[in-house]
């Protein structure tokens, strides 16, 4: 080794004897997409002021410019993407999701999913989440986080459900601990479950926007408006944020037991409740007048829908197996095989009607939205089953500008995560070129011409290997 260097180093001497300079490293390719039209996402949606005929410069996994031609000069020595006549929207984003192995992580670019928010569940529903993927989706670890120290307790999903026994409570100063250890593992989003109660949230909340990360709840003790108070960023699940239209009663034993019988006397009192109902309507407007994000996991009750169609029909679903999908749709039929003592047996028939009623009434409102599939549980697939998501958010209400925004652009509004989900000078270059207008009909973001992750074009083909 000390020959060689040395040799390199007289090497360096007699070019420099010479006049000369040695070779250096030529500059970071740069990537432009020229003839496209940007799509704009911004304001939740809401505002829609595309740019026909743009030109987009990428250098170093990052887009140095944006605009319309007439405005931004192309670098000589470029490569150039010629995308006359298709549409570019930021890469897609998954709120809350797995990837499990290497075809998780096909699957989710293919279909032009850039990031996920990582659940990781070692024999759970969803499974351990795989970190070792390439090519791979950007991954946001998450963890739950409880409030309660579970030293040698069995996790109550596996045995009874009731949290009532679960430990010593963390104080004040555990949880900020707590936060902090998580925060130095790389973990970039909390789910705030059930157990904890509205101080504990309110402090773990509180050092978590102190170190940029991200809180979600999944809530029981601690009511959603006392969460929106402490400033929770989202809330996931329509059946699960809806805890409060119960009487004060069911959600305490909810809250105790969000796994065990209590949650199915719950599901049976959300279908009798209509879009007129009083608290409905004052939950609404709470829900709509705030900064919160809800993650509904519409996607999770897909296959109970009369008119679905089957996910497998999908050209990537080929890459994937069934088993390792939580309860998934047959290959052949469509539909979810029952089998006696899944947990769907015992939800009532009318749950998934019930909760597209109600979750139109929080769109109604003027709730926020991420997207977020649920993937792998209840028959939910990396990838398709975020397409679902765009989709079933249309039908509660959600323009597909809006539905888009709620893949992209609103992860920074809500999440904080920096520089994601526009197409705008300084941001992250996770881009997909799309063949047709995909705020006529959202379906339209699955025709994918050319997906672009940390400023580097995929082989969108070569996904499809298994």
């Amino acid at each position: 080794m000390r020959y060689v260097l040395r040799v390199l180093f007289l090497i360096a001497v007699i070019l420099l004897c010479f006049g000369l300079s040695p070779i250096s490293a030529s500059p970071a390719e740069t990537l432009v997409l020229a003839g496209g039209t940007i799509v704009d996402v911004s304001n939740f949606g809401r505002s829609a002021s595309d740019i026909r005929d743009s030109v987009i410069i990428i250098q170093d996994g990052k887009i140095t410019a944006a605009g319309s031609r007439e405005k931004i000069k192309i670098p000589a020595n470029a490569k150039a993407l010629n995308i006359l006549g298709k549409y570019v929207i930021p890469g897609l984003n998954d709120a809350f999701a797995t990837q499990n192995n290497q075809a998780h992580a096909n699957a989710y670019l293919y279909m032009g999913v850039t990031s996920i928010v990582g659940l990781d569940e070692p024999g759970g529903r969803r499974g351990p989440l795989f970190l070792g993927a390439a090519p791979s989706p950007h991954v946001y670890r998450l963890e739950s986080i409880s409030g309660f120290d579970e030293t040698g307790l069995v996790p109550p999903a596996v045995s009874t459900g009731d949290l009532r026994n679960r430990g010593r409570k963390l104080s004040s100063k555990e949880l900020k601990d707590q936060v902090d250890a998580l925060s130095r593992a790389g973990f970039k989003v909390l789910l705030l479950h059930y157990a904890l109660s509205s101080e504990q949230t309110k402090v773990i909340v509180g050092r978590a926007l102190e170190l940029g990360i991200a809180t979600i709840g999944e809530l029981g003790f601690t009511p959603y408006p006392d969460a929106i108070r402490a400033g929770v960023q989202a809330f996931v699940h329509v059946s699960r944020y809806s805890l409060e239209l119960a009487p004060p009663e069911m959600r305490l034993e909810v809250a105790a037991a969000p796994f065990g019988h209590p949650r199915e006397k719950f599901y049976e009192y959300l279908t009798h409740i209509g879009s007129t109902d009083p608290l409905l309507k004052q939950y609404a407007h709470v829900l709509g007048s705030a900064r919160v994000g809800l993650i509904p996991t519409l996607s999770l009750e897909y296959l109970d829908l009369p008119d679905h169609e089957n996910p497998w029909k999908e050209p990537v679903a080929a890459i994937l197996d069934p088993k390792d999908i939580h309860l998934p749709a047959n290959p052949i039929t469509g539909e979810r095989d029952k089998n006696p003592g899944d947990a769907a047996d015992s939800f009532p028939p009318e749950l998934s009607e019930s909760l597209f009623r109600i979750e139109k009434e929080y769109c109604r409102a003027g709730a926020k939205y991420l997207t977020g599939s649920g993937t792998t549980a209840f028959g939910t697939m990396p990838g398709i089953s975020l397409h679902t998501e765009l989709m079933l958010l249309t039908k509660v209400g959600l323009s597909p500008r809006q539905a888009l925004a709620a893949a992209t652009s609103n992860f920074e509004e809500i999440l904080g995560w920096s520089k994601v989900g526009q197409v705008r000078a300084g941001y992250h270059a996770d881009l997909l070129v799309l063949d047709d207008n995909p705020t006529t009909d959202v379906r339209n973001a699955k025709k994918i011409h050319a997906i672009i992750l940390s400023g580097k074009v995929l082989e969108r083909d070569k996904l499809l290997a298994r």
